[in-house]
């Protein structure tokens, strides 16, 4: 039997239809809608994409979006200076920063400079390291908060289950570990250095892949019956696929994203809430 096919794409648009209301009614008692600030810098064909479908997003629940566009040389300081221009507008519920960056410029000294109130990417310090003691209020980076969402609305049990991600960065692959930690998974990080990789991810009930190599999960790799959540996006002869061998993989697991149509989706839906939930903070209707 073939695996269920966890359908981000479905998912996404109730998850936008639910901000959508929320948006209105938030609009109605403060007078403004919340908004997100996209610093990019330079004109990367591929964020120049996914800056796209930020917009189209936003702009489809009745969300503001201003884009703040770059020279490929700007300096650090007028770098900082939009920063923390943006921090400052009330109007402006969340900033992201666009990745790549251009070499000159440190990506740890931008970030660190975003109020971590506007921070919908969980990529400031404090958002991360609250992320990692599973206290307090903090954003979680976009691209794991979305398929855990997946996993939550599909009925996907994680309490005991064993977890196994593959990937380590700081913006899917840690983030991704903690969250099933935090809901009591027994979780394995692996990445480019573990020997004997099959032999780990054949372990895992649930199984991540969040590595950016096309096709590293093969079905021999794969736990029958297991729940297979694929973040990568690799482009093959014009073609989009993930780190998962898709038609070989679910044929033996329980469930599985697609790419595309799983977590990508997700990701622009889990940006949505994010910066709901900072204009939310922001307004003091919560925490």
């Amino acid at each position: 039997m073939e695996a269920k096919i966890l359908d981000g794409k479905a998912l996404a648009a109730i998850i936008k239809a639910e901000v959508e209301t929320e948006v209105t009614q938030f609009k109605a008692k403060h007078g403004f809608v919340p908004g997100i600030a996209v610093i990019q810098v330079g004109g990367d064909p591929a964020s120049e994409r996914y800056v796209k479908q930020i917009a189209r997003s936003f702009e489809g629940v009745g969300m503001g979006v201003r884009l703040c566009t770059l020279a490929e040389m700007v300096s650090e300081a007028e770098s900082l200076g939009v920063i923390r221009q943006l921090n400052a507008e009330a109007e402006v519920s969340g900033i992201i920063i666009q990745l790549p960056l251009p070499k000159h410029l440190y990506q740890e000294t931008l970030v660190a400079a975003l109020s971590p109130l506007k921070d919908v990417d969980g990529v400031h310090p404090l958002n991360a390291g609250l992320l990692l003691m599973g206290s307090g209020d903090y954003f979680i980076p976009a691209t794991p908060a979305g398929g855990m969402e997946l996993l939550r609305r599909n009925g996907i049990e994680i309490t005991g289950r064993h977890a196994v991600v593959v990937g380590r960065s700081n913006i899917v692959g840690k983030p991704m570990a903690l969250l099933l930690l935090h809901q009591h998974a027994t979780v394995t990080i692996c990445h480019s250095r573990t020997p004997n990789l099959g032999e780990v991810t054949r372990t895992a009930d649930i199984l991540v892949a969040a590595v950016g190599k096309e096709q590293l999960i093969k079905q021999d790799m794969v736990k029958p019956g297991a729940v297979v959540i694929d973040f990568g996006v690799n482009v093959i002869e014009g073609k989009l696929v993930g780190d998962v061998d898709f038609d070989s993989v679910k044929e033996v697991a329980g469930a599985i994203t697609p790419v595309p149509g799983g977590t990508g989706p997700m990701t622009n839906a889990a940006l949505l809430r994010n910066t709901l939930q900072a204009a939310r903070r922001q307004a003091g209707m919560e925490k």
